[in-house]
Formats: structure tokens, C-alpha cells, sequence
């Protein structure tokens, strides 16, 4: 299934450096767009089926999510989001090896339904939710790639 939003970056910076910093919670908040940081529900680290509870933050908004890694490797981290126990994203980083370093790939799937997104509107303040997604996704890139390449 085709994103609905997704972005590449070169980084010169190892495959592992990068991974670390995408599936750190408190580092994964200080360069993404978005998200703001979270922590670990009873589990110390990232692993396949470990779960998280995320803040967000968009100007005065901001709203709880609750993740499951589904994929934990040194080329994917991957994880589903959901809100009031509703589906609303995956989220997933995946990280190729290249001559000076990597390639990172974001990329997004709205899993909302249909019913679901007005709210999501009203808490978020995104009507568009791929358009919004595709600039934090380009800007979370160009951060992360100075924060893996320091």
C-alpha cells in the first residue's frame, strides 16, 4: 500500500546512528514536527510489540497516542498509532546503508476512519492531514540528518 506521505534523506552518518536516534523516544521529540516525546508503557526500550504513549504538540494543541512497535530492525523502525483506542497512523523510518552512510526513508499511512477524522481536526487543528504530514516528514528529515550527522 502506498504512503500518504513519505521523504528521503542522505545522511552521513552510520545506519546504526540513525536508528538509535529514530527509535529514542526523547531524541525522536527533539526532531520531529510533531510529535513531542513519550515514554515506554511496561516496557525499557524499543523491541517488536513494545508499547508507548506519545505527546504531540501543534501550537497550542496537543493530544496522547499510544504506539506498538511493529518493526524493530537495523533497516526499519515502524510503529501503529492509536488515539482513544482508534487506529489513526503508522509511522515507519526505513534505513539503507550507502557509501557515505544511509538513505532514511519516512513514511506515513492515515489510518483513520472515515468517521473518526472531523475529530481529529478539531484536536489537531490539520484539515489536511497528507499535505501537513509530507512538510513534517521533510522537516523531521532535515533535523534528523543534523542530529545524526553532529
Amino acid at each position: 500500500m502506498t504512503p500518504d506521505a513519505s521523504a528521503h534523506i542522505d545522511v552521513a552518518a552510520s545506519p546504526q546512528r540513525v536508528l538509535e536516534l529514530v527509535s529514542d523516544l526523547r531524541r525522536l521529540g527533539g526532531v520531529a514536527e510533531e510529535y513531542s516525546g513519550g515514554r515506554w508503557l511496561g516496557a525499557t526500550g524499543p523491541s517488536v510489540g513494545a508499547r508507548f504513549r506519545g505527546v504531540n504538540r501543534r501550537g497550542w494543541r496537543v493530544w496522547p497516542t499510544v504506539s506498538t512497535v511493529t518493526d524493530c530492525s537495523a533497516s526499519r523502525f515502524a510503529f501503529e498509532v492509536r488515539s482513544l483506542g482508534l487506529p489513526v497512523s503508522r509511522w515507519q523510518y526505513d534505513i539503507e546503508p550507502t557509501a557515505s552512510g544511509c538513505r532514511v526513508t519516512e513514511s506515513t499511512w492515515d489510518r483513520r476512519p472515515g468517521w473518526y477524522k472531523p475529530i481529529t481536526v478539531l484536536a489537531t487543528g490539520v484539515t489536511d492531514r497528507a499535505v501537513t504530514n509530507q512538510r513534517n516528514i521533510e522537516a523531521t528529515l532535515e533535523r534528523l540528518k543534523k542530529a545524526a550527522e553532529a
